[in-house]
């Protein structure tokens, strides 16, 4: 199926369910003239924007996997920040929010900074405002990410995150806050839902820690790159994620070794902050 047959199958459904082009738009958390440009074969949409219009559509579950199968075939998306900073990065943290709600299992990897689901608020205005955010932007977009949080709590999900232990020694933070950190890392591990896992620096290793990025329901990839996010929805591609992931996954300290682990540099930096 190509463009133009996916947009005016997209605009059949949403004709023949009666509803309106700017509510179907609200509720795929797009603006009308992107929805009328995909309709209409100008935009290609990502198999994340084909899934929102079907569920604000309210079409079957074979109809919704069909289409998104279609717009799968993509395979790859890529949004510069620079674009994501113009519209605001604020929205994006909306997006991700949606995608998360509608996601079952969730499995990131992080070798260089806290995972944002895991952050404390401190962490996370250090980390955006490398982005040179206007003061507006930036509270938008801390408490966007804030509110995500919510779903760390939410039991029907299962969250998965392995990071490396260069994350937890990257001083972004005074050390007491980042020993702050690591007790939040530690304490969300202990929930039933949720797995932490950490790779050692001293672990004999197999891979190697390229870049971060995020697996939701074995069926789509996000990686974050400095220039731009890209969006991975081709299955063989995802495929090679998912092993990578179980890789790590085998080699990384998990449970009371793990919480072990974060104590230690915890303490190290509790240390460093009585001598200061």
């Amino acid at each position: 199926m190509n463009r133009a047959q996916l947009g005016a199958a997209l605009r059949a459904l949403r004709q023949a369910s009666g509803k309106e082009a700017k509510a179907v738009a609200r509720g795929a958390l797009m603006s009308p003239s992107k929805l009328s440009k995909i309709e209409n074969a100008k935009l290609q949409p990502s198999a994340t924007d084909v899934e929102r219009i079907l569920i604000a559509i309210g079409v079957p579950d074979d109809i919704k996997a069909e289409y998104t199968e279609a717009a799968r075939t993509a395979g790859t998306e890529t949004t510069e920040w620079r674009l994501l900073k113009r519209v605001g990065v604020h929205k994006g943290q909306q997006e991700v929010k949606a995608l998360e709600a509608q996601m079952s299992v969730l499995r990131l990897f992080q070798p260089a900074l806290v995972p944002g689901l895991l952050q404390t608020p401190e962490y996370i205005r250090t980390v955006l405002k490398r982005h040179q955010l206007s003061e507006d932007s930036l509270a938008r977009t801390i408490s966007g990410r804030l509110e995500r949080q919510a779903i760390l709590y939410d039991s029907t999900k299962s969250l998965r995150f392995i990071i490396t232990e260069p994350v937890l020694l990257w001083r972004i933070l005074t050390p007491q806050m980042m020993a702050a950190q690591l007790d939040r890392i530690a304490s969300i591990s202990r929930l039933p839902h949720v797995d932490i896992r950490v790779v050692p620096l001293g672990a004999q290793q197999h891979d190697v820690a390229n870049h971060s990025f995020s697996i939701r329901d074995d069926r789509m990839v996000t990686v974050e790159t400095v220039h731009a996010e890209v969006l991975v929805t081709d299955p063989r591609d995802v495929a090679l994620y998912v092993k990578k992931y179980e890789g790590f996954e085998q080699v990384a300290l998990c449970g009371d070794a793990m919480r072990s682990m974060l104590e230690s540099i915890r303490d190290r930096y509790l240390r460093e902050q009585e001598t200061d």
